[in-house]
């Protein structure tokens, strides 16, 4: 699928990614830098304060998805999702300490969750199962190009201003402003909504959807519970090179290469099938992982940043388009509601598990842990045989 064939709607839901990343990825590399450099919180903590906002965005996912298809409507939701996570991001420049930071990142995942189902699924909308990969793919690109733009951007204020952490949480609210005006150009397209009586969610759907769908999301979920926190990759790499400076710079490199292959990765899954990148992106990850738990070495890190990248690119976009041909459009935001959610609640237990393991064994524990659990779901998922085909509930 060429560039020049990306629907507009799809497109201006890309530039609103692109703007929040950008915000958002000002304040992900920093924040626990500044928590534990700044305001002295142990691993632990850190692990904690992810695992809690994860916990949040994840249970909101499930419900905001479910809602957004009862009602039959997606734009209202990503409004009022991007507005709220910018009103969180000044907060913690404003009042520097640990609960106002765990708060702001509570108040950013609320409006993660309220957002990120029914956006998913008006992107499920635009497309089919032969160019659904190409759709995610372009979207999850525009996302994480904000990711490139936003630690540079809090890497010169912080060399400018002599680590003026604040400062960057104030300056990321001006791109927010940037995402919500361009929400706001967002329009629903219609969907057959079905009275379905008052079925709970998420055991009435979960009864109806396809075998395939439950395979995945099960297996999505145990994986997610090695998955943890991507902050613990930062203070890694910072525990290696021994500057912020660096950390931050090998994380901004991670988001060009995830940025850059995630359209191609889309298109490669039309073509060769979703389930077969998604189980690459699962062992490039088992490497990475294990990596980390190995290397002490600055140059091996950025190897494995570039390898992490590709992972990211064969992941996420992949698993929500693979989702998206699963189901049809009225449930779409359901089932990707749905296994975010319990993806998010295996993160957060995930995460606060690393900070304990960290705390208490070194990092090389968790990272050889995470390694090796994901490269069993991985074989595990190649022989699941059957294959995967579009399913109506």
């Amino acid at each position: 699928m060429k560039l020049s064939r990306i629907p507009r709607q799809v497109i201006l839901l890309g530039l609103i990614s692109l703007f929040t990343d950008m915000a958002s990825e000002m304040l992900y590399p920093v924040t626990p830098i500044f928590l534990s450099g700044v305001l002295g919180a142990s691993m632990a903590i850190i692990g904690l304060i992810e695992g809690l906002a994860e916990l949040t965005a994840g249970f909101l996912k499930g419900y905001f998805g479910f809602l957004s298809d009862k009602l039959g409507k997606r734009s209202i939701f990503v409004v009022l999702g991007y507005s709220l996570s910018a009103l969180s991001k000044p907060l913690p420049g404003l009042l520097p300490n640990t609960m106002i930071v765990l708060a702001s990142r509570v108040t950013d995942r609320i409006g993660k969750g309220i957002r990120t189902a029914p956006r998913d699924a008006l992107l499920g909308s635009y497309s089919d199962s032969n160019n659904s990969g190409a759709i995610f793919g372009f979207h999850r690109g525009m996302d994480t190009l904000g990711a490139v733009f936003g630690p540079l951007i809090a890497l010169l204020l912080l060399n400018i201003y002599s680590n003026n952490f604040r400062l960057v949480f104030l300056i990321a609210f001006l791109p927010s402003l940037a995402a919500i005006a361009v929400a706001l150009l967002i329009k629903d397209r219609k969907i057959e909504v079905k009275n379905e009586g008052r079925k709970l969610f998420p055991i009435g759907f979960w009864k109806e959807s396809p075998k395939d769908y439950k395979i995945l999301t099960i297996l999505f979920t145990l994986f997610s519970l090695v998955n943890s926190s991507d902050v613990f990759l930062i203070l890694r790499s910072k525990d290696i090179s021994h500057s912020n400076t660096s950390a931050i710079l090998v994380y901004v490199f991670y988001n060009l290469i995830y940025a850059s292959a995630s359209f191609p990765a889309g298109i490669f899954a039309d073509k060769y099938g979703k389930k077969n990148i998604f189980i690459a992106g699962l062992l490039i990850f088992s490497g990475v992982y294990m990596g980390f738990g190995f290397t002490s070495n600055i140059a091996v890190i950025w190897g494995l940043f570039f390898l992490y990248g590709m992972y990211a690119a064969f992941s996420e976009g992949i698993l929500k388009a693979w989702v998206s041909d699963l189901v049809p459009d009225n449930k779409r935001a359901s089932a990707i509601g749905l296994i975010t959610m319990l993806s998010s609640f295996a993160i957060m237990l995930g995460s606060v598990l690393t900070g304990i393991l960290w705390d208490k064994f070194g990092a090389a524990v968790p990272f050889l842990l995470s390694g090796g659990i994901s490269l069993v779901v991985a074989v595990f998922l190649y022989f699941q045989s059957r294959k995967v085909q579009t399913a109506v509930i």
